[in-house]
């Protein structure tokens, strides 16, 4: 049953279980936060180099934004074995789930000798990543989630139903439960993982503003747990977590957050539809605490 949002509400375990209660509608009111007399400021969490497409968006509706990245990649224990396993062939389909695992996925690729694959994407930014080097993919699912992908990608007539799944090795393991749920049998390779910044790396002006802002935003589990390790979980859940997707809301409530917004399907749109209903919750409780 679906739920009226309410300013600041405490997603508890139970709620946040129900998906839809916790799910932003993911409206733009642009002109409510133009019009605000508080520009909204927004932490955007992703990688260095990743946080342009919500900046500029985030940037048109008048918020002001603070980059700070809390995780960096790095190599996985299996990075070496990806060029032979995809000269090796005997699947069906190579999964990619994210543009570092595409970019990481790339390099094994042209160090193979650029063989003919069947690649599989979760969400569209995935696949402009994959489609820019001249790989273009073969499926994409109707939504940038692991379990839809799992539950939708077709088995090839005649294949050995395997597939290569080159991932984090701090992914979950929402797409191949839900592959091997298929019928599917899947080789998880972990050609890469990630690491959260120390405090000692953050310069202080950044830190600051960061504590300051209204709003902090998240595009993986790995961000969510850095940011809780930076500041505490007290400072932390001061301000409302605006997720990517379910999977990152799932890590804040694991923490311990209760202020999370997540749209129904992982993007930006809906991402940055969800930071404008934060800021319009946030502005709606300064109301009510000045009437």
């Amino acid at each position: 049953m679906h739920q009226t949002m309410k300013p600041f509400q405490s997603y508890s375990r139970s709620i946040l279980g129900q998906r839809r209660a916790a799910q932003c509608i993911g409206r733009v009111h642009a002109r409510l936060v133009i019009n605000a007399a508080h520009k909204p400021s927004v932490v955007l969490t992703r990688e260095k180099g990743k946080n342009g497409k919500m900046m500029k968006a985030l940037g048109k509706l008048n918020m002001d934004c603070i980059e700070l990245p809390l995780i960096e990649h790095t190599d996985g224990p299996d990075k070496a074995r990806l060029p032979d396993a995809l000269k090796a062939g005997g699947f069906d389909w190579v999964a990619v789930t994210s543009p570092e695992a595409a970019a990481v996925f790339l390099e094994g690729w042209e160090a193979a000798g650029k063989p003919q694959v069947r690649v599989a994407v979760v969400g569209g930014g995935t696949g402009e990543v994959l489609a820019a080097a001249g790989v273009t993919p073969a499926f994409t699912s109707s939504k940038a989630l692991g379990k839809t992908m799992g539950s939708e990608l077709p088995h090839v007539p005649g294949g050995s139903g395997v597939v290569l799944y080159p991932a984090s090795a701090k992914a979950s393991t929402d797409l191949q439960d839900s592959l091997t749920a298929s019928g599917f049998s899947v080789n998880r390779i972990h050609t890469y993982s990630t690491t959260g910044v120390k405090a000692a790396d953050v310069p202080k002006d950044v830190m600051a503003a960061a504590l300051a802002a209204d709003i902090v935003t998240f595009g993986s589990p790995s961000a969510v747990k850095a940011w809780v390790a930076l500041v505490g979980k007290e400072v932390a859940d001061k301000k409302p977590s605006v997720c990517i997707g379910s999977t990152s809301a799932r890590a804040c409530e694991a923490a311990g957050l209760t202020h999370i917004l997540y749209p129904d399907a992982p993007g930006i749109d809906g991402w940055v539809g969800c930071v404008v209903q934060a800021a319009e919750q946030l502005q709606q409780k300064k109301a009510v605490a000045h009437s």
